[in-house]
Formats: C-alpha cells, sequence, structure tokens
C-alpha cells in the first residue's frame, strides 16, 4: 500500500491485537499439543565440554525475547521458543542446564566475544562478517521474508518510496532493507523509509497498525506474525537469500565440537525434528551438525 490506513481502522485494529496477545511480548504461551524434549546426558559428550563450563554445570545464553518463534515469554516471564528448546536439550545431552540470560540484541555478540556468555542463542544469521569474529553451531536455514497487511499490494522488489518495520541489526535491517533503499536512491528514485524497533514483535505491530506499508523478518518470524495477526497480515514476495542460522560461541572454542555432538544426537535420535515441528518449523532443517556450515570431524552422522 503506498497510503497508511486510516487512524479510524488503525486503533481498533491495535486495541484488538494488545487484548489477544497477538504480537506482542507476552504470548499465549506454548502450541497446542507442546511437550518438553529434554534428553539424558550423553556420557562421550559431556567430555569434550570445557572444564570451566563443565565445572559450572551451566551453559549461559544471551538470547533478546521477543524474536518469536525462536524466543518468547510465556504469561509468567518464561523464556521459551523454538530455540530455546532446542539449546535447552543440547544442553542436556552435554549434561548441562541452560541458562538464558535477557540481553539487548546489538549487546550480545560482544559479551559472548567477552566471555561473560558462553553462547550467542537469539536468531543469529551465520553470516561472512559475523564470522570474522565467532564460529556458529549451524541449527537451521531460512531466509528473508516480507509480510503486508492483508488485501495491500507490496512488492519487495519495487518498494522505493515504503515504509518497511525491520528489527535493529537483524540481518533484514543491514543486508535487506537499507541496500535495497540506497538501489532506489542510486536509481533516481525515493527511498525506503526504514523503520527499525528494538523487537520484532514492534515492527509487526508497525505493519497491523498501518505506521509501515511492509515488515522484513527472517522467515520464521515473518510466517509467525502473519499466524498470530488474525488474517490482518499476510506474506507478500518469495522468500530470499536462504542462509544459515547458528549459536555464536568464540571463534576455535571447544565448545563448538560440543555442541555439535549434541546437536548431532538430537538430530540422529529425532528429537530435533519433532522440537522444530512442535513450533510449526518444517523447512530448512539440516541432517549433519555444522560449524561454519563446514561437518565437524568425528561428529558427523
Amino acid at each position: 500500500m503506498n497510503q497508511y490506513r486510516a487512524l479510524a481502522l488503525a486503533t481498533p485494529l491495535l486495541s484488538a491485537l494488545l487484548l489477544g496477545g497477538c504480537v506482542t511480548n507476552v504470548e499465549d504461551s506454548t502450541p497446542a499439543g507442546w511437550e518438553p524434549i529434554v534428553p539424558e546426558a550423553v556420557p562421550e559428550i559431556a567430555e569434550m565440554v570445557p572444564a570451566d563450563i563443565a565445572d559450572a554445570g551451566v551453559l549461559s545464553g544471551g538470547v533478546n525475547p521477543p524474536f518469536a518463534p525462536f524466543e518468547l515469554k510465556d504469561p509468567d516471564g518464561a523464556i521459551i521458543g523454538m530455540e530455546m528448546d532446542l539449546v535447552h536439550a543440547v544442553a542436556a545431552v552435554m549434561g548441562l542446564e541452560f541458562q538464558p540470560v535477557e540481553q539487548d540484541f546489538a549487546l550480545i555478540l560482544p559479551a559472548v566475544q567477552a566471555g561473560t556468555l558462553d553462547v550467542g542463542a537469539s536468531g543469529f544469521t551465520d553470516n561472512p562478517e559475523r564470522r570474522e569474529s565467532f564460529d556458529f553451531v549451524n541449527f537451521l536455514y531460512a531466509g528473508i521474508q516480507w509480510a503486508q497487511q492483508t488485501g495491500t499490494d507490496v512488492d519487495p522488489d519495487n518498494a522505493c518510496g515504503l515504509t518497511v518495520a525491520v528489527q535493529r541489526t537483524t540481518v533484514s535491517d543491514t543486508e535487506d532493507v537499507r541496500p535495497r533503499s540506497a538501489e532506489c536512491e542510486a536509481a533516481g528514485q525515493e527511498p525506503i523509509t526504514v523503520l527499525a524497533y528494538d523487537t520484532s514483535d514492534n515492527a509487526a505491530l508497525s505493519v497491523l497498525i498501518g505506521r509501515a506499508d511492509a515488515l522484513s523478518a527472517d522467515s520464521p518470524v515473518t510466517a509467525w506474525a502473519v499466524s498470530r495477526s488474525e488474517d490482518e497480515m499476510e506474506l507478500t514476495g518469495p522468500m530470499k537469500d536462504a542462509s544459515p542460522y547458528g549459536w555464536a560461541i568464540p571463534q576455535d572454542s571447544e565448545l563448538g565440537p560440543a555442541m555439535a555432538a549434541g546437536l548431532q544426537y538430537l538430530i540422529d535420535s529425532g528429537d530435533y525434528e519433532r522440537i522444530l515441528a512442535q513450533w510449526g518449523v518444517e523447512t530448512g532443517l539440516i541432517d549433519t551438525a555444522l560449524i561454519n556450515e563446514q561437518p565437524v570431524d568425528g561428529v558427523s552422522s
């Protein structure tokens, strides 16, 4: 759409969304039929864990909810989600308890680099820029997907002059919308107005109330927002730039092979697929645990 919806339409829609908990900071807990999947520790994998982490018995991970379905808060304030279930299970295989530490998204990687967190577990795309400073234990492939208000006509490839919402510092912000905007200006057209928010739910909400014409986000995040929008949002355009997601760890850390071994155990047992399916994620799954998209010696199935 080229114009915002009338405020008279936006106000009751916003009220309904906030009351219904569709894309707010607190969701309606886990999906229907969800059940915890927590495997037993595997001694030979537990022996791979770096000594300081093994002694503490805890794997600390930086998270930034809401980024559903990867991580979000339930009505009691607990941090839940697909990625949380998966890293909890990997930690259990390693003989550890996973401890999520809520932080601003932009501060997670510096905390991992400084050693105050063991891992970044907040929907991180493994890209060349980040790989210059970190290793990534890959667990999923996904791409960038746009969404619009239902019934409007937004073409991501012809978005000059539109307003697009993103979560600040994500790949959608830095590698999708802003480069598209630069291309618009280079072609002598109006740039894209980028609305960058601290959370993905606020970015989605800006579309629902007509502040933005479209949302650009990681494909599982966009799909989740659409599914919770009560048919007020729909996907638009194809998914693009499929990339690996991964848990960020210090480069060359012994933690990487240990986490990859834990993930491979879940893949082989079927728990990996079951965990993702409970959150509606059924595409982009891997069959071999990877670090920086490469198989790990002694870990591959």
